[in-house]
């Protein structure tokens, strides 16, 4: 989908302006916005609205067919409200318009909706909402199939409606393609089948995209890892005949003496519980679990596609977790890249015993901070469901400060987050008679037990950990990687570049 920006005044009529759809706003009560009233010839739109065929409510469509003027089809769209158009209402405008777009026999359309009086927010949120939603109507996971799913060949070439076409608003608009381009890389990474996505597939892509755009990277294979004494990530692949693999990506578009950002994702791209096996049900969503990688594959694709002066280092372990005569046992010990021993209870609790080592690897960046994301714990969807991803944090000056900007960032990407608390009495679940510690904390604060074990291997940096069980990817008919949290992060991260 090609995309460019449009402003018009008064030498440049929006009337004028010849395309085979105008998508225009209209305002609860059948008022028309600007837009609409500008391409209101004799009246028509008037007429059509005081008919009662749309109301205005946020999300309504009604197509106009023209017989004359350059437009050959207006397409009229309800924001709810006029003096208060909500972010959701205007998302649940966007969305109508991309079903609608998809659909039509045409090559190429204006969207022209008011951009600057959505309360709360501002043009360039509006303009980069836009744009993510109309990526993703045209996202596609049939490649595998034989025969492809039949799609309408819809709208491809779409012009934005801006205020002011300056280089502000076109800055925008390339960020906003870069971070569309990056979560269509990790869905696309996140949906293949766990038989072609493996380890190795995921550092070949690595370096693939990292050539592409411009990234420093390196792949540390079994040997490197063992003589790094990655004894807790290497526990988890025994049971595999698929190599680990330990992928690092480095963007350094800052300065040379800036710390770096660092994103770690996990990356199990096959989970079978190992040894404590998963039950048989659904478990082929468990390829799933190296969404935390795809999200850092994606996120560091858009930050070299915006060419980000910041410095940002992404950092994956990548394994599968399988049950076999050599894979780990519950009841054995082993010990971290730290030198802190851990005794495993259960092998599915296999997300925290890779990332504590790579935790623990990224020292040697000296961080500004760093941000792990990983589908870590059934208990985090119990307690947020699939609309928040979890965020846990120490609770101190440094700390809260990450955590407020990592949630203001996943508020103004439409990627949320909700803090969930990290204490000491917690940890009192983690302790063993035979190690440092225990991988599990049983049932009760599961996903926070499961930070708190994370937190141990973070005490030499400012850290935050995003719990993306529940938010990574939907279940059922819509099944499939979502792309979250790209939005968040890259959000953060820019904010950090120009703040």
């Amino acid at each position: 989908m090609d995309f460019s920006i449009k402003a018009f005044n008064t030498k440049n009529a929006i009337a004028e302006h010849k395309s085979s759809c105008i998508a225009v706003g209209v305002y609860e009560g059948g008022k028309l916005s600007a837009a609409a009233k500008a391409l209101d010839l004799k009246g028509s739109l008037t007429a059509t609205v005081k008919s009662g065929d749309i109301t205005g409510k946020a999300g309504t469509t009604l197509l106009v067919h023209r017989s004359s003027g350059p437009a050959k089809r207006v397409l009229l769209v309800g924001l709810g409200a006029q003096d208060a158009v909500s972010d959701r209402n205007f998302i649940s405008a966007i969305q109508s318009v991309t079903r609608v777009f998809s659909q039509l026999g045409a090559n190429d359309a204006l969207l022209a909706l008011p951009l600057d009086g959505i309360k709360g927010r501002d043009a360039h949120w509006a303009l980069r909402i836009q744009v993510h939603a109309l990526r993703e109507s045209i996202f596609r996971a049939d490649s595998l199939k034989s025969k492809k799913d039949e799609t309408q060949s819809g709208v491809r070439k779409i012009t934005l409606l801006v205020d002011a076409a300056d280089a502000a608003t076109k800055h925008t608009l390339k960020q906003a393609v870069a971070v569309a381009n990056g979560m269509d890389f990790a869905k696309t990474l996140g949906n293949l089948p766990p038989n072609i996505c493996t380890p190795t597939y995921l550092a070949t892509s690595a370096k693939q995209m990292a050539r592409e755009v411009g990234l420093g990277v390196e792949v540390l294979d079994r040997k490197q890892l063992e003589a790094l004494k990655m004894g807790s990530f290497l526990s988890v692949t025994d049971g595999s005949v698929q190599p680990p693999k330990f992928i690092v990506l480095k963007h350094m578009g800052g300065k040379a003496k800036d710390a770096p950002v660092v994103l770690v994702g996990k990356g199990i791209t096959f989970d079978t519980g190992g040894i404590s096996l998963k039950p048989g049900g659904g478990m082929d969503e468990m390829k799933y679990d190296m969404c935390g990688a795809a999200s850092v594959l994606g996120t560091m694709q858009a930050v070299g596609e915006m060419e980000l002066p910041l410095n940002v280092i992404g950092v994956i372990p990548a394994c599968e977790n399988m049950p076999s005569g050599t894979a780990t046992r519950p009841g054995d010990i082993v010990t971290s890249m730290s030198g802190q021993t851990i005794e495993i209870l259960n092998t599915d609790a296999e997300g925290r015993l890779i990332l504590c080592d790579a935790l623990t690897y990224v020292e040697r960046f000296k961080p500004a901070c760093v941000v792990d994301i990983a589908t870590l714990t059934g208990a985090c969807i119990t307690a947020l469901g699939h609309h928040n991803t979890g965020l846990f944090t120490r609770h101190d000056e440094a700390h809260d400060a990450l955590a407020d900007e990592l949630l203001a960032a996943g508020k103004y990407a439409n990627d949320t987050a909700w803090r969930m608390p990290i204490e000491e009495a917690y940890n009192e679940q983690l302790k063993s008679n035979f190690a440092d510690m225990a991988n599990i904390g049983g049932s009760p604060a599961g996903s926070i037990t499961a930070a708190c074990f994370l937190e141990r291997y973070t005490r030499k940096y400012t850290w935050a950990h995003l719990d993306i069980a529940g938010t990574a990817w939907k279940s059922g008919g819509a099944k499939g990687s979502t792309g979250r949290p790209i939005p968040m992060l890259t959000t953060f991260l820019i904010d950090r570049a120009e703040g």
